[in-house]
């Protein structure tokens, strides 16, 4: 039997949450809201492009919606949560997803390069936090996630930039938790180790040395799919994680385990 197609216990479902993924419309973020969705949440993907989003809500059906906005544009963070709660009232579990990636020595990084990595990871994320959580608090029920990293967690060569944006991830996840969960909230984090998207087959396919050694570095010896990010996901935001919050969770293998 498919694991989508696995009945829910009630400790796990999310029937009445309504989730607003970032990024939502490929790779992880993709993943995240089928999973979410499977569990019964009501779906809204944010992201740049509308064909991609549209396609992806088709393909959810019942429960699915889409808003198109750029997360680097941090004054219009309100309109994002206006344009979500005209289509389907307060959003209950926010997944910070979305982001870039750039990979070439630090020494060659640009100031800019580094800042545009910041502005959507970091940035984006706040704005959206900031503008989200006060309803989540006032009701004294919500959920906030965070996409972070290996990169958060050790060092990872020739992406400085992104190391940087995902290791503040943690700190964020730390302080925010310690502020918000008092009043309902709580905010967690994915750490997804080496995981087989359509990305990550395109880098393998001109790197095999970079394959073998992720592959040889990671005890359970495979990459992970997007379905074993999404199923964690849905976890930290079900009933079964309410003692659960201000948490990194590796996704990875055993890869952050080191040996």
């Amino acid at each position: 039997m498919s694991p989508l197609a696995t009945p829910f216990p009630a400790i796990f479902s999310l029937a009445g949450e309504t989730a607003l993924i970032t990024g939502g419309g490929t790779g992880i973020g993709r993943a995240i809201a089928e999973c979410m969705h499977a569990a019964g949440a009501t779906i809204v993907l944010a992201g740049r492009r509308e064909n991609i989003l549209q396609e992806e809500v088709a393909r959810l059906g019942e429960r699915a919606q889409y808003v198109v906005h750029d997360i680097t544009n941090l004054e219009g963070a309100h309109i994002l949560r206006e344009k979500t709660e005209a289509l389907v009232g307060p959003v209950t579990s926010l997944v910070n997803n979305a982001g870039i990636h750039i990979k070439k020595p630090a020494v060659e990084t640009t100031t800019a390069e580094f800042q545009r990595v910041l502005d959507t990871h970091v940035l984006g994320s706040h704005a959206l936090t900031v503008e989200f959580a006060p309803g989540m608090m006032e009701r004294k029920h919500g959920s906030i996630l965070f996409t972070a990293s290996m990169a958060s967690l050790f060092g990872i060569p020739k992406v400085i930039a992104y190391t940087a944006a995902k290791s503040a991830y943690v700190g964020m996840v730390k302080g925010l938790a310690t502020e918000f969960s008092p009043h309902g909230l709580r905010v967690n984090a994915i750490a997804p180790g080496w995981i087989d998207t359509d990305m990550s087959r395109q880098a393998f396919a001109g790197d095999p040395e970079r394959l073998n050694k992720i592959l040889n570095r990671t005890p359970t010896g495979e990459l992970g799919t997007p379905q074993d990010v999404g199923w964690a996901a849905v976890y930290l935001a079900s009933p079964a994680a309410h003692f659960v919050t201000g948490t990194i969770l590796p996704v990875d293998g055993g890869v952050s385990i080191g040996f």
